[in-house]
């Protein structure tokens, strides 16, 4: 299946809370070590894993978005389109592309809900159908490989708990462990996000943030492998921060061609409100998970990520830093957050 990050790929503004991610930041996870600052967060280990099966070869051209909608049209018709995207968490504009494809291939057919004249009702056909069954033979060996780290048993354990992170609404209508990981760091992507409206700020601005506070001056390919980021996501991210005051570069004490990153006092005061919106998304994370859900959550997304860092199976780990010529800075992986680490 066509990888499940494509359902965001929209122009936005960097800067807006409830923009989609550009590819850029949809791309932006690498292999490393997670930063023990970050490491006990539920959503941010669930963007590593989301970022993990990306990441996966596809072995099929069908397109993630045709799947989630053509499963949810099975043994019903739609009477809203707008409401199936809503309940889905696919773009309004995206969806009409989806459905116009759909059509176009005679595996859904639409038509006006008599009840609603600018309303379509969507419905399977039975070529539909068809494609349906072929696609839900590629998810499930997608499936199998993506989750072979984990018991059978701890992937349905891993299933029932992305799915409490879902609205209720939407929970019977996305299947599969990889839909259930992308739409789950979709929603908590956008609901931590929605807590810092109006202040241009985003949640993974933590990150960059905190460390640099923590551990003082960084060049930026230094702070981008403490984040396990790609170096064009790190430029985005600092360029983000640097526009708003946040981070300024200065030049680097120990070597006069390199810039160093540094918190402004701004930064400082705004990495508070950041500090507090990741501590109301832990918060509402551990609610939705319920009494224990949580740890139990975090264990197997990092068995996942564990599995996948060592497909050898050797033992993983936090490593004690990165090498190579970022002098300037003692940034490691280690590094403390200023939040205690959870959800």
């Amino acid at each position: 299946m066509r990888r499940a990050r494509d359902e965001v790929q929209e122009p936005a503004s960097p800067v807006s809370p409830t923009a989609p991610l550009t590819r850029t930041e949809e791309t932006a996870e690498v292999p490393g070590a997670l930063p023990e600052s970050l490491a006990g967060y539920v959503s941010y280990l669930l963007r590593r894993v989301h970022a993990q099966f990306s990441a996966t070869p596809d072995g099929t051209d069908a397109d993630s978005r045709d799947f989630l909608v053509l499963d949810a049209l099975t043994g019903q018709d739609w009477a809203s389109q707008l409401d199936l995207a809503e309940r889905l968490g696919i773009n309004r504009t995206i969806m009409v592309q989806v459905i116009d494809r759909l059509e176009a291939r005679g595996e859904v057919q639409r038509t006006r809900n008599p009840d609603n004249r600018r309303q379509y009702v969507l419905s399977l056909t039975d070529r539909g159908r068809t494609a349906l069954g072929s696609m839900r033979r590629a998810v499930a060996q997608r499936d199998a490989h993506l989750t072979a780290a984990l018991t059978r048993e701890e992937t349905a354990r891993l299933d029932e708990l992305l799915a409490r992170l879902l609205p209720e609404s939407a929970q019977p209508l996305v299947q599969g462990t990889e839909y259930l990981v992308a739409q789950a760091h979709f929603r908590l992507r956008r609901h931590g996000d929605d807590k810092l409206t109006g202040t241009g700020l985003r949640v993974r601005h933590y990150g960059p943030l905190s460390a640099l506070v923590a551990s003082g001056p960084c060049s930026q390919q230094r702070l981008a492998e403490f984040l396990a980021i790609t170096g064009p996501a790190a430029s985005q991210l600092v360029d983000e921060l640097v526009k708003q005051g946040l981070v300024r570069r200065g030049r680097d004490a120990h070597d006069r061609r390199r810039y160093a990153l540094e918190v402004t006092d701004d930064g400082r005061e705004k990495l508070a409100v950041i500090t507090a919106a990741v501590h109301e998304l832990a918060h509402d994370v551990a609610a939705m998970l319920g009494p224990g859900g949580e740890d139990e959550l975090r264990a197997l997304l990092l068995k996942l990520l564990e599995a996948a860092e060592n497909p050898d199976g050797r033992s993983g780990g936090h490593s004690e830093g990165q090498s190579g010529g970022n002098s300037g800075s003692d940034l490691s992986v280690n590094t403390k957050s200023t939040v205690p680490a959870r959800g």
